[in-house]
């Protein structure tokens, strides 16, 4: 371990530049493995998700049941994984096609699965168990050939110098706590972790977003991981810009770490990892049943290859040291399409194609791989756009295929049925780099209309488009696109990409319906503002908030907090009227973090439910002059929180919605 003085002097040391050649040597093995196992384990493994009444816990169940210190503490004395079998973990890992592994170091709770120097009496050498974890799982995985990797949480719930206390902890003084302090504690332990547990592939910061820390600690500590280990590779959430990695000018961090959630179209321009659950929880719990099947977890690997980035897949063992049979069994499964078929994961980079109607695609040197999650009920799959000349096809467990060339598309003749339920995986080996020629996008301002509304279509750099309006495919012969035109009637709209008069792309569809304007609320003399409903608990989408407790006249949309930080584990209604000042479509924006669900005169209107980081989706609705009930349904999980609704008629500038444009009856 380096002594403090040492760990100090490595926190004014600034990094030498690196350019991008030695980025993409330091990060070469891990694009190549696509996949890693998450393991989270630790002292909330013992009451299984269980405490008092509620059987919904998992990692955070010392604040989500609000357990006060002195009696959290006690479960380390009962911490005895006596069938924990490392070598057993990494068989494990390994047989399911497992290219490296995070383990929690230490989670929000503080307790260390190793016997750190920093806290003699809140680590695993304190327990009855007393063996140091991370070193019997570092062999092992080293062994079965996978790179090890740690998680380590930022925040800490036990240490008395970590501030902010939770909200509910009323009593527990923060008298000479001194947060300075604490960062040469988390120094420190970084510090062990990165000297005396041999190389360190990823170090996966977590707990980051309280407003105690920020880039004047997080850089250093960046800084301090790379100095002690030169090649390791370190996440986002080593500093605050987690959300921001898309802005260079935020990025701290090698990666960027999307929850539970794929992005639409991944992160183009940058190395990206989602990290996701079995179930609904991270840590072990015993009474949560909605797991994930093999299919949906082998189509999410599918897809965020397909995409360009990793799957780190998680695991909660339990107390007792041995990983849940449901676990084990879709590792298994996993492991065996992985067989067939994992020259088609590792190493691969994303589709070239926008979309796949019959699945998904990835792509290595000259080879292209066709995920098929839909198997082509007439033996004919139809990869489209494909310019390059094909030079043989074959399915990957099963026999060569043949292929022909029809149009702008290349049609492969498949077995009648798919060699796996869950993706078959097609190879097309081709004559240099694939050349896939774009389809065209077809932009709607809205898909319904009152009196007309605008089509864009965007057009591949060298194409031509060209397309119908009456639902037929284009042709030659079709209406050449020379720039935006209205549409005043409902009509579908099909478009192509041509090239030298031959279609080149697949053809791409959109519909405008025309639809008369919802007639407005007889209602009169209404209150400013929205009626404000609440709720606590646990919540994995917006929960039925007609039994909310009633909040009177609270701010509109406005996030609730304590002590100048976001509720969590909260939910809100806004309910009352909106005034529309006249007929038109009309464009609602929903930003949330976490899940929220807006509803408009008579229909659901967005739909952005779920648990999920800050994300904006948006929908459309006629709407006649004057008032409309209005409903947003959110709520908040862990984390950051954030809701906003920004309106205004299709074709003008939305704006955020204010306290004039709503009512409530009195």
């Amino acid at each position: 371990m380096l002594p403090i003085a040492l760990a100090s002097m490595l926190a004014t040391q600034t990094l030498a530049p690196e350019n991008q050649d030695l980025k993409d040597a330091r990060m070469k093995w891990w694009r190549e493995a696509r996949f890693g196992m998450f393991i989270h384990w630790g002292l909330y493994a013992i009451p299984a998700g269980k405490w008092g009444d509620r059987t919904s816990h998992g990692e955070w169940i010392r604040d989500t049941a609000q357990i006060p210190l002195e009696e959290y503490d006690k479960l380390k004395d009962q911490f005895n994984p006596v069938k924990f079998d490392a070598d057993e973990w990494a068989r494990i890992a390994k047989d399911a096609g497992i290219r490296y592994v995070v383990v929690t170091s230490k989670h929000h709770d503080g307790f260390a699965l190793w016997p750190t120097k920093q806290n003699a009496d809140w680590n695993v050498a304190a327990s009855p168990f007393k063996r140091d974890i991370l070193k019997e799982l570092s062999n092992s995985v080293r062994r079965e050939g996978m790179t090890m990797c740690f998680y380590h949480s930022i925040m800490d719930w036990h240490h008395s110098d970590y501030l902010p206390r939770r909200p509910w902890e009323k009593e527990r003084s923060t008298a000479g706590a001194d947060f300075e302090r604490f960062n040469t504690y988390l120094r420190n332990q970084v510090s062990e972790l990165l000297t005396n547990y041999g190389p360190i592939g990823v170090i996966w910061f977590d707990g980051e977003w309280e407003s105690t820390w920020s880039d004047k600690y997080g850089v250093p500590l960046y800084n301090l991981c790379r100095t002690l280990q030169p090649n390791t590779i370190v996440n986002n959430r080593v500093s605050n810009g987690r959300g921001g990695m898309e802005d260079s000018s935020l990025r701290v961090g090698d990666f960027s770490t999307p929850e539970q959630h794929i992005p639409a179209t991944g992160l183009p321009g940058l190395d990206w990892e989602t990290c996701m659950t079995m179930n609904d929880h991270w840590g072990y719990n015993a009474y949560n049943d909605n797991w994930k099947s093999t299919r949906t977890l082998i189509r999410n690997l599918v897809d965020i290859a397909s995409k360009g980035g990793n799957y780190l897949l998680n695991v909660g063992p339990k107390a007792d040291g041995t990983f849940p049979t449901e676990a084990i069994d879709r590792l298994k499964e996993i492991g065996q399409w992985m067989k067939v078929n994992g020259d088609a994961i590792y190493g691969t980079e994303a589709s070239r194609f926008e979309a796949l109607m019959w699945g998904r695609s990835t792509t290595k040197g000259s080879t292209l791989y066709l995920h098929v999650f839909d198997w082509p009920e007439d033996g004919k799959l139809v990869v489209p756009g494909l310019g390059s000349e094909v030079l043989s096809a074959r399915v990957l467990g099963g026999s060569d295929a043949a292929f022909d060339r029809q149009e702008g598309d290349v049609v492969v003749t498949v077995p009648a049925k798919p060699i796996s339920e869950d993706c078959t995986v097609v190879e097309l080996r081709l004559k240099g780099e694939p050349i896939v020629y774009r389809a065209p996008t077809i932009e709607l301002a809205s898909e319904i209309l009152i009196d007309r509304t605008p089509v864009v279509v965007q057009v591949a750099e060298g194409l031509e488009v060209r397309y119908t309006l009456n639902g037929s495919d284009p042709t030659a012969a079709s209406e050449l696109y020379r720039g935006p035109f209205d549409v005043d009637r409902t009509v579908q709209i099909r478009a192509a990409s041509f090239r030298d008069g031959k279609r080149v792309s697949q053809v791409v569809a959109g519909s405008v319906t025309k639809v008369a304007p919802e007639a407005a609320a007889e209602v009169q003399d209404l209150a400013p503002g929205l009626r404000v409903v609440g709720k606590t608990g646990s919540f994995e989408r917006v929960p039925d908030l007609s039994d909310g407790t009633d909040l009177g006249d609270a701010p509109l949309f406005a996030v609730p907090t304590a002590e100048g930080k976001p509720l969590e584990n909260v939910a809100r209604q806004w309910s009352g009227y909106l005034k529309v000042p006249e007929d038109g479509v009309y464009r609602f924006e929903l930003t949330s973090d976490d899940g929220a669900i807006l509803r408009v005169g008579s229909r659901l209107t967005v739909d952005n439910d779920g648990l999920h980081s800050t994300a904006t989706k948006s929908g459309s609705a006629a709407l006649a002059k004057g008032w409309h009930p209005l409903r947003l349904s959110w709520f908040n999980g862990t984390g950051g929180a954030e809701v906003a609704v920004r309106f205004g008629r299709v074709g003008q500038p939305l704006r955020g919605l204010t306290r004039e444009d709503v009512g409530r009856e009195r």
